[in-house]
């Protein structure tokens, strides 16, 4: 292989399905035309985009890799000695508990896995080595302490661009930036032209960056009630935004510092593009941001700065033709939508269309490739498209690659994504001549599946990434009482495949509505010592998702201003989750669905009518094992929670509760043998119904009035010979006239002397053949006059035949019944079930203290 190509597997023969020995190679210069991988779970796409990645480390090329789910963290799983004791700390024990092995078999049997792959796959231990010491790894936590933290007040520093030549793209940022901070407090879909909150503070980080001055939060915060500018627009700050709804916007930016939860934000490293992509002595670095404990919102708002923040640093760079740096995104759903406009958009648009002349490549995943916005990703010269879930998504998907670069043939497309199997993708570059299928090639680092916040730490010790990073703390002073990090939703043990280069994920929750109010209560304090609880009952901490407007808004009351967290205090509840299969393959269904329930008040015997208690909020496929720390306080646990019998027979319920009300409805149209699961539309299905049916009924229409179409074929071949006679006839008919005329004149003139005599015989003769040329004319009207008589019966008889058939077919089409597909008891899987521990905030309002939920389900 090239050494100065990505080596990315072999290409693979699509009419043998079998992998060929020819190696496939990617220009890495070909990424700065950007590049997008999509496929559906299970088709391996992660472990394509590691395999990217790994080969620009071995390049010496830096990435910034944004990591939603948490697979990311693997990129600092190398172990070029390939030892079992490597990778046991790295095993998901329950998987191997379910695979009835130990924890060091199971490490044995992944260690001779990897060993395998990399010589199968023509690598060596010495390139897995270079790989290790190629870059410098690192795993940032925004809003955690488990990894590298990250300091987003930096993000509100002034660019160090010059304002009068960048004014556009600054103001851009601006419009980014104030529309990510106003999300993270629930003020979303804001139009930066109507809002006046966007305008305020726009204006006044316009008004700083544009003198070159930094602001930070508590600054900013101040400033909102009191703007370092007179006018806004034609009119008075204090008519186009009166002081006391300036004050209501202020108390609730003040919130986020406030919050316990925001401690973690602001100190630690800053977004210093430069030094996430390079170390000191000028190594290359692969900085990754593990994003999956945060919020939507939170998310939202982090992506938001850095991608603004990668945006300001390309701007500062020299023009570049080769592969300077590379932005990983490992899923931009939501991120990158068509029609919508979320804050992470406008950053996203403009790199995609400008970051090619600075040498910066885009890396873009995604595993929905429905609601992505193919405008935009047609400036992207390279896709990888693997495996994809459903007909919907690859038509989609066809539509968008016809206006893709390089222009895509969508039936040659079509036919190949079709035949994609696991680990098996089309690369369409178009740098190359045509499409190539490949089969990716095994990882150097280990696969062990998402991993949670708590291994994070453990992870960045395994590179010593903590001990060798810059850091730069920034912070703001905050009044508080009391400082209580917010715990984030986080995984339990990581579903992975071991071995194979895949994983699993879950599906969303179902939903169920929040309940319309919720009293303020009085606060009872609780204990600082958690209760203990028996064994074999496990426990979970829900996450604090509710800012303290938010608590307020889910308790359906105002806010007072003088309103504070003085601390949290975790009540006990139930948590019960089962994950269920439903699989009938005749009528097209293999579903998984998720069954939550969230109980807040039990009986004490153990009874629970469990449809009461349906849980609809954020997915919990992800949840603490921990306590926030800070101080947190814990109410009591009562019976049934701490009793090991009862939650076993609750738990048995609850698996029965699930298997009796979980269903899909599938579609079946017997007479066209039509099927439809759950994944299909309504509108789908009919659309394949009519389909199936208009084939059928041109099928029959042809076959049936193929005779007829003869005949009628042979008398209007009939009718037009018998025109054309007639014609002829005509013509002879007009001449013969025209003669018989002329000697009628003659003879006349010859009996009264005058000219000269013709024979009457001669003059009779024409005359006659004058008669004859004139019953020849009737003679072939009257045919055409009977073929067009028979041909119009012909074609009454087709369409009378033509218009039955149809009538037939079209209520054949509406035959549709619909069916109910239940899952076996072996399909259902409990994977969570124990006491949940719910937060509250504990609230202050002047002389009054009481408690406030601080999770909830929206």
């Amino acid at each position: 292989m090239a050494e100065s190509n990505f080596y990315l597997g072999r290409s693979f023969d699509a009419k043998s399905s079998k992998v060929t020995t020819q190696h496939v190679e990617y220009d890495p210069a070909d990424l700065t035309t950007h590049a997008v991988v999509t496929g559906m779970t299970g088709s391996g796409k992660t472990g394509l985009c590691i395999d990217l990645l790994e080969e620009a480390a071995l390049q010496g090329v830096p990435a910034i890799i944004i990591d939603p789910k948490g697979d990311l963290t693997n990129l600092l799983l190398h172990f070029p000695d390939l030892l079992p004791q490597d990778f046991q700390p790295w095993i998901d024990p329950e998987m191997a508990r379910r695979a009835g092995k130990s924890l060091e078999v199971a490490a044995s049997e992944a260690a001779t896995a990897w060993r395998n792959g990399i010589k199968e796959w023509d690598m060596s231990m010495d390139r897995v080595l270079a790989l290790k010491n190629a870059a410098q790894f690192a795993v940032y936590t925004p809003g955690s302490d488990s990894g590298i933290s990250v300091s987003v007040l930096s993000s509100l520093a002034a660019p160090k661009l010059d304002w009068d030549s960048n004014r556009e793209i600054l103001r851009e940022k601006i419009s980014s930036t104030v529309t990510a901070l106003l999300g993270l407090v629930g003020m979303n879909d804001l139009d930066p032209i109507r809002s006046r909150e966007h305008i305020l503070l726009s204006n006044i980080f316009e008004t700083h960056w544009s003198a070159g001055s930094d602001i930070d939060l508590t600054e900013l915060i101040l400033q909102t009630q009191t703007p370092p500018f007179q006018n806004l627009g034609a009119f008075p700050v204090d008519t186009f935004f009166p002081p006391k709804d300036r004050m209501e916007l202020a108390m609730i930016l003040n919130n986020i510092l406030a919050a316990p939860a925001f401690e973690t934000w602001r100190e630690g490293e800053s977004l210093d593009v430069q030094a996430l992509l390079f170390a000191p002595d000028g190594r290359p670095r692969h900085s990754i941001f593990y994003l999956a404990h945060l919020s939507d919102s939170e998310r939202m708002f982090f992506v938001t700065l850095l991608l603004s923040a990668v945006e300001t640093w390309m701007r500062t760079q020299s023009g570049s033709t080769s592969l300077r740096a590379l932005l990983y995104m490992d899923e931009i759903f939501g991120y990158l939508p068509p029609t919508a406009v979320p804050p992470s958009k406008g950053p996203l648009l403009r790199m995609l269309k400008q970051a090619r002349a600075f040498g910066l490549g885009l890396l873009l995943a995604t595993q929905n490739p429905v609601d992505v916005d193919y405008k935009a990703l047609s400036n992207a010269g390279t896709w990888f498209i693997g495996k994809l879930q459903t007909e919907r998504d690859k038509n989609r998907l066809l539509d968008g690659l016809e206006s893709a670069a390089g222009g895509i043939p969508r039936d040659e497309m079509d036919k190949l994504i079709s035949s994609l199997g696991k680990r098996v993708f089309v690369l369409h570059n178009i740098h190359a001549k045509a499409p190539v299928l490949l089969q990716t090639r095994w990882t150097m680092n280990f696969l062990a599946g998402p991993l949670t916040r708590m291994q994070i730490r453990d992870l960045n010790q395994l590179v010593n990434a903590g001990s060798t990073l810059r850091t730069t703390p920034v912070a703001a002073p905050v009044s508080k009482k009391v400082s209580t990090p917010q715990p984030s939703v986080e995984a339990l043990q990581p579903m992975s495949v071991i071995g194979n280069q895949s994983s699993v994920t879950s599906q969303p929750v179902t939903s169920a509505p929040r309940p319309s109010t919720f009293n303020l209560q009085p606060s009872t304090n609780g204990n600082l010592t958690k209760p203990s609880l028996p064994a074999g009952i496990r426990e979970y901490f829900l996450p604090q998702n509710y800012s303290l407007p938010e608590a307020f808004s889910s308790a359906q009351r105002a806010m007072p201003p003088q309103a504070m967290i003085q601390g949290v205090v975790y009540r006990p509840s139930l948590l019960a989750a089962a994950q269920v299969r439903l699989l009938d393959r005749k009528y097209g269904v293999d579903s998984e669905i998720n069954r939550t329930a969230l109980v807040d008040s039990l009986d004490r015997r153990g009874i629970v009518r469990w449809d009461d208690f349906s849980y609809g909020g954020p997915s919990l496929d992800k949840i603490e094992t921990t306590p926030a720390a800070g101080g947190a306080r814990f109410g009591t646990i009562d019976a049934p929670l701490n009793d090991s019998k009862i939650m076993t027979a609750l738990q048995k319920d609850f698996t029965d509760w699930v298997f009796r009300n979980s269903s899909v409805t599938a579609r079946a149209n017997a007479a066209l043998k039509v099927y439809g699961g759950p994944d299909v539309s309504q509108a789908e299905f009919m659309k394949a119904c009519s389909d199936s049916a208009r084939d059928a009924r041109d099928a029959e229409i042809a076959k049936k009035t193929s005779a007829i179409e003869k005949k009628i074929k042979s008398l209007e071949d009939k009718l037009i010979r018998e025109e054309r006679e007639l014609r002829e006839d005509q013509s002879d008919l007009q001449n013969r006239n025209m003669e018989s005329g002329a000697n009628l004149l003659e003879l006349g003139a010859g009996v009264l002397g005058f000219g000269r005599k013709k024979s009457v015989s001669t003059q009779f003769t024409k005359h006659r053949l004058a008669q004859n040329a004139k019953a020849e004319v009737a003679e072939s009207e009257e045919a055409i006059a009977q073929y067009k008589k028979e041909l119009n019966a012909l074609m009454r008889e087709r369409e009378d035949m033509t218009t039955e058939i149809n009538n037939r077919w079209g209520s054949v089409v509406n035959e549709i019944s619909e069916v109910s597909i239940k899952p076996k008891k072996t399909d259902i899987y409990v994977n969570l079930f124990g006491v949940a521990w719910k937060p509250y905030y504990i609230v202050q309002s002047g002389d009054e203290t009481f408690e406030l939920p601080a999770f909830g389900a929206e």
